[in-house]
């Protein structure tokens, strides 16, 4: 049954069936047993290396999951530091502030409230995928019986870490500039507790100045959503939409289940894409002299599916741009590995060298805020210079011979143009200098083509210098690639 619900990046299934009570304790086992040994072969010997912080979402099983994850921590020998109802990154914070050996969140994400799950990191809060430690969790949780095993009685202690989580994150809202009204949809989910606990009334600093919050689905208390807790399906945000033009707010955020990935709406009600976002966070972290303490120096990471515009605003602000694999453990390694300041995936996810190298909505949030009170512009208006391509947007086919598919349009297409090919993360085929050829194949567009881990489908994203391009080559490549899924 474990095999059910441990996945590539995380452990995850529908409650209780996969999912259940007696497999969360097996994993809280698997996890201590994994944490404390990985702190232990680095050498660590602090007495907090022991401690696994553990936090979890609103979910209606959470509680039970949770009380047993921690049992199963417990009878390993490792010492619980539960942090209670918080949002993912507060897990990170937590980690990093307490200096641990690890620590669990227990959410499935942007899943129906039917889903639960658990985040494992480990120091550093480091993130553990099936690469970097969570095979070993699974096959430690396989292994152990509880009935006949000693419980080593590691202890559990609950600290309430806010006040220290709204100081780190207000650290990123620069004092000063204009009033600013935002809309903020928090899904019922986690940011429902964050906002007000980091930003509003409740934040033991006091309400954050100049910043007049409106609040949209903040009711987390029943477990359940009014719309999927997944800002990147545009239905989901059209609540959001029409309340920042009826208050005519100067933008509006959404964020997802665990409050660790939000989505930007400009004062006119149009999404701005996540890879746009990046593009107009570039100068706010490389800029000289600007709000965000930028030098004119330093590399940014994106995810490699992001328009042109940001690798472009990059270099065009002095820094250096470095693509990454799709999924945050790539992304946060490229960060440390590069010492980047600031990182952006299209999924969301906004990572900052200054936050362990770790993901944060909030502090997403504060940046924008910070970003926004400080412009002359709107939010559209800084929007507008990044969109200056177009795009298809992610695109599903499917299509049994994954491999055969690649291979074919690596042979049929790429070769045809003299394109630049990479195979970083699927295949990418770059065409956007090139001119074309008597083949039929234009320039000026470049695509990334990614295989599902777990579905016989391939994901397309395609930009190019115009829509005739993109139509053309949309028209071009995407027999090639299966059949659309209308999803």
């Amino acid at each position: 049954m474990l095999g059910k619900v441990f996945k590539a990046y995380d452990i995850r299934g529908t409650y209780p069936d996969p999912l259940d009570d007696k497999m969360g304790w097996q994993i809280g086992y698997g996890v201590s047993k994994f944490l404390l040994a990985d702190a232990k072969a680095a050498g660590e010997t602090s007495p907090m290396m022991h401690n696994i912080v553990v936090g979890r979402d609103m979910r209606k099983s959470s509680p039970s999951l949770t009380k047993q994850l921690i049992q199963g921590i417990n009878d390993q020998g490792g010492h619980v530091i539960d942090v209670g109802l918080v949002d993912t990154p507060f897990v990170y914070f937590a980690i990093n502030h307490l200096d641990c050996a690890g620590g669990v969140m227990t959410t499935a994400s942007h899943n129906p409230p039917q889903y639960n799950g658990f985040k494992v990191s480990k120091r550093k809060a480091k993130p553990v995928g099936e690469a970097t430690g969570l095979s070993e969790v699974r096959k430690h949780a396989a292994m152990v019986d509880r009935a006949t095993m000693q419980p080593a009685h590691g202890r559990t202690e609950q600290r309430n870490l806010w006040e220290a989580y709204a100081r780190h994150v207000r650290h990123f809202l620069v004092p000063g500039g204009s009033n600013i009204k935002v809309v903020i949809d928090a899904s019922n989910g986690m940011a429902g507790t964050m906002v007000p606990m980091v930003f509003g009334k409740k934040c033991p600093l006091g309400p954050a100045p100049g910043i007049e919050i409106i609040e949209l689905n903040f009711d987390n208390s029943k477990g359940e959503f009014v719309h999927e807790p997944n800002p990147l399906v545009a239905s989901n945000l059209r609540q959001l939409q029409e309340r920042v033009k009826a208050e005519k707010a100067d933008l509006g955020i959404c964020f997802d289940g665990d409050a660790d990935r939000c989505v930007i709406v400009d004062e006119k009600g149009h999404i701005v894409g996540c890879d746009h976002l990046t593009a107009v966070l570039v100068p706010y972290f490389l800029k000289k002299g600007g709000p965000g303490g930028g030098t004119g120096k330093g590399g940014v990471v994106y995810d490699l599916r992001s328009t042109k515009a940001v690798s472009e605003e990059i270099l065009r602000h002095g820094g250096t741009p470095y693509r990454s694999r799709v999924g945050h453990v790539f992304m946060k390694q490229a960060l440390a590995e590069h010492g980047c300041v600031f990182g952006g995936e299209l999924s969301g996810h906004f990572y900052f060298r200054d936050n362990f190298n770790a993901d944060s909505g909030a502090i997403a949030m504060a940046v924008v805020l910070s970003l926004l009170k400080h412009s002359s512009k709107t939010m559209s208006q800084l929007v507008a210079p990044v969109k200056r391509y177009v795009q298809s947007g992610e695109i599903n086919f499917h299509i049994e011979d994954k491999d055969g598919a690649l291979l074919n349009l690596r042979k049929e297409v790429a070769i045809s143009v003299d394109a630049k090919v990479d195979e970083l993360d699927g295949l990418t085929i770059d065409c956007f200098d090139q001119h074309g050829t008597k083949a039929g194949v234009p320039g000026g567009w470049w695509c990334n083509v990614r295989k599902s881990n777990t579905e016989p489908l391939l994901r397309l994203n395609l930009e190019a210098k115009d829509q005739k391009t993109l139509d053309a080559m949309l028209a071009r490549i995407s027999p090639m690639l299966g059949t659309k899924v209308d999803h």
